[in-house]
This record gives structure tokens, sequence and C-alpha cells, in this order.
């Protein structure tokens, strides 16, 4: 437990004496920080995401290549994973407030060097810092949801990871509107609005005070060793080796097409801007339907068999999309396709959630975090450099395979338990 929250008492918690009033939705104290820390990961998932259907028009205003776009995506994902494990120590050591907040602040510079790169330098830079902020801010954000709500905690977690997809979907629109109407630059001013806005809003309403970490040689040396045996004690386990190889095989393919699916739908299938902008906001409105359903059905049947059947569903529409020719028909695959890859992630971190020890929960849960996300962050830069030099539609058949191998897998384990 923090210092920050140390030193409370039941009586200085908000509302202590009243559980329903306390674990409100959308009202009170935990109704406040839970719209917040939700609006706060919706926005920036809206401009992580906002790029890949803006992608051709930043391809042709910087001069820059399949693959230099892939490495830029790489790195903000790539950072993003670095920081799981050390944000959600700090934000136990520290406050939620005060890696919430940072994380904000860094976003926002962020998507503001983004916005007003003048060449691919400048963008890369920008994509450091985005990742860098973005990575700090969602373990803090659901450890804080986690403080705030214990008998409704199941619904705060649905509200709070939904945001994610209505941030994804959001997306699609916004790149739209930017393209039609003042460019892509324009498409990061209002996610700066409303990120400065949560940042604001969580530094008044949060109860918590702010802490300085202490940075010397014994903290670094403490957390590198803390590290170190996280990461030992995991990797002896042969069981949690296959789930981290099979969620890094699932993050590499949710990753490239998170990044590459609209350009693929242009260069490959043909689409207009706009329609392909349509089939990436479906992967997140599918997402948003379907999460709940595979989530239910993990608590009623064997997790490891669902998880498998939602990445049979994802390869086989997958390789009808690589197939198929018409719009209907590439729209059809495209639904398919977000539903059985969205369908996955409920299901395999609750599956995770099963196999780690409760004293080590949350340090274990970062661990893993980072390698399946630090791992998926290369897939982008695969796409880039594959349809640079042969096509969308090779690099993409190259994802299938992932999906065929990672389903094998966790189809292994689910015989196996």
């Amino acid at each position: 437990m923090s210092r920050g929250r140390a030193d409370e008492t039941d009586a200085d918690r908000p509302d202590a004496d009243d559980p329903e009033e306390r674990e409100r939705l959308l009202t009170g104290y935990s109704g406040r920080l839970l719209l917040a820390v939700s609006l706060g990961w919706a926005a920036i998932q809206t401009g992580r995401l906002v790029l890949s259907p803006m992608l051709s028009a930043v391809m042709g205003d910087l001069a820059i290549t399949d693959f230099q776009s892939g490495f830029a995506f790489t790195t903000l994902w790539g950072l993003y994973a670095l920081c799981q494990y050390p944000s959600g120590r700090l934000s136990d050591d520290l406050t939620r407030k005060t890696l919430l907040v940072a994380g904000l602040s860094l976003v926002v510079a962020g998507f503001a060097v983004l916005a007003s790169a003048p060449s691919y330098p400048v963008f890369l830079l920008g994509a450091v810092v985005v990742g860098t902020g973005a990575g700090l801010y969602p373990t803090p954000a659901r450890a804080l949801v986690s403080d705030l709500f214990v008998e409704r905690r199941g619904q705060a977690f649905g509200l709070h990871t939904a945001s994610g997809d209505v941030g994804g979907a959001a997306a699609a629109g916004l790149a739209v509107a930017a393209l039609a109407l003042a460019g892509w630059r324009s498409a990061y001013a209002p996610v700066i609005a409303v990120l400065a806005g949560v940042a604001l809003a969580l530094h008044v309403w949060g109860r918590e005070a702010y802490e300085r970490p202490t940075v010397d040689r014994e903290s670094v040396a403490a957390g590198l060793s803390d590290a170190a045996a996280t990461a030992t004690r995991l990797w002896k386990r042969p069981k949690m080796r296959w789930y981290l190889l099979a969620y890094a095989l699932y993050a590499f393919t949710w990753q490239s097409a998170a990044g590459f699916l609209p350009t693929f739908l242009r260069a490959s299938k043909g689409f207009p801007a706009g329609l392909a902008s349509g089939g990436f906001a479906a992967l997140f409105v599918v997402g948003a339907a379907v999460k709940p359903l595979s989530g239910s059905l993990g608590d009623r049947f064997a997790r490891a068999g669902v998880a498998a059947g939602a990445l049979v569903v994802a390869a086989c529409a997958l390789a009808g999309l690589l197939a198929a020719e018409g719009r209907l028909a590439v729209g059809v695959a495209v639904v398919v396709f977000a539903a059985g890859l969205m369908a996955y992630p409920p299901v395999m971190q609750a599956l995770l959630m099963d196999t780690f020890p409760d004293g080590s929960m949350g340090g274990d849960l970062g661990a893993t975090r980072t390698v399946y996300i630090g791992l998926g962050s290369l897939g982008p830069s695969y796409v880039g450099f594959v349809a640079g030099r042969v096509s969308y539609t090779a690099a993409f058949a190259g994802l299938l395979v992932c999906l065929l191998v990672s389903s094998g897998v966790v189809v292994r384990l689910a015989r196996s338990k």
C-alpha cells in the first residue's frame, strides 16, 4: 500500500458508512473518479488509434515508408509495454493519483509533438513520449477502480474496460472528420483538450496526495531485483511460458491489425478511406459487444476452451478476409474477425489471473503484460516491412499463421487441463 493511503482510516474514506453510496458507478466520489479515469483511457485510446485510419495521409505528408510508419507504432506500443510493470509498482509505492496525472501530462505533451511534427524524427519523438505516458496510465487506473469498488467491482471494471473500445470506435470517426475538414494534424486537438480536462479533474477530485519517487542506488537495485525475481518465478512455470507464447502471438496480430487494417483494406481490397475507417471502427464496436459475452462464457465453461474457440473464429475469418473479393464479403469477414479477435482478451486475462498467487498478483500481471504487449509491439514493424517489399496481403497472411499457432497452443493447454 502506498504511503499516501497507508494512514487512511475507514472514517476518512468517502461515504464509508454507506456501501451503496460509496460504490456509486456514476455519481458521488467513486463515480466521479470512475468516469474520469475511464474518459482518460478512452481519450488515450482514441489518440493512439486515430493514427491508423489516417496513416496514408501521414505517410504522404512526412514522406515516410511503410516500415518507418510500422516502426513508429512499434516504438509507441513497445514503450507502453515496458512501463506496465514499473507503473504498477510505483502506484503501490507512491499514490494512484501521482501516476495517473503524470501519465496524462506526458500523453498530452506527446500528442502535441505528434500533431506539430515537421519531420519523421520529431514524429518518432512524439511516439516515444506518448508510449511512455500511456504506459504509466492503465495499471494505476485499474488499481484505483479496485480501490474504489468492492461489491460492484465487476460492473466498475466492465464500464472502465469498455471505455477503451469506445475510444477505438471514436478514433475512426475522428479520423474521417479530421481528414475531411482540416487535415490529419487537427485530429489531436480534441484529444489533447479531453486529456487535459481529465488530468485537471483527477487533480481536483482525487483525495490522495502527490508523492515524489525516491531515485537512489538502493531503490533502483531493489526494483531490478524484484523484477528479476518476478520474471524468474514466472519463467519456471511451464504452463505460464505457453500462456505467454499464445498471448504474445495474439498481441502481435492485434497490434498489427490495429495499426494497419484500414491501410490493408484500401491497398488490398480497394476500399475508399471512409469505408476503410468503418472497417477499423468495427473492431471496437464489435469488441464492446462480444467482450461481456465471452467473459460470461469463460465463467460458465473452461476458459482455455473458450479462448481457443475465439482464436479459431478469428483465424477462419482472417482466411476468409484474405480470400474475399466483394465489399459485402469483405465487410462480413471483418466483423467476424473482430468478434473472434476481441472475444479473446477477457477470457485469457481471467485465465492468467487464476494462475497468479494472491500475494504477487499485481506484479505478476504487470510483468506478463510487459512481455506479451512488448513482443506484440513488433507486429506493426513486421507488417510495414513485408508490405513495403511484397504486399499487405502477404503481411496479413503471416498474421493468420500467428493466430493458428496461438490457437493450437491454447487448445493444447485446454486439453491438458
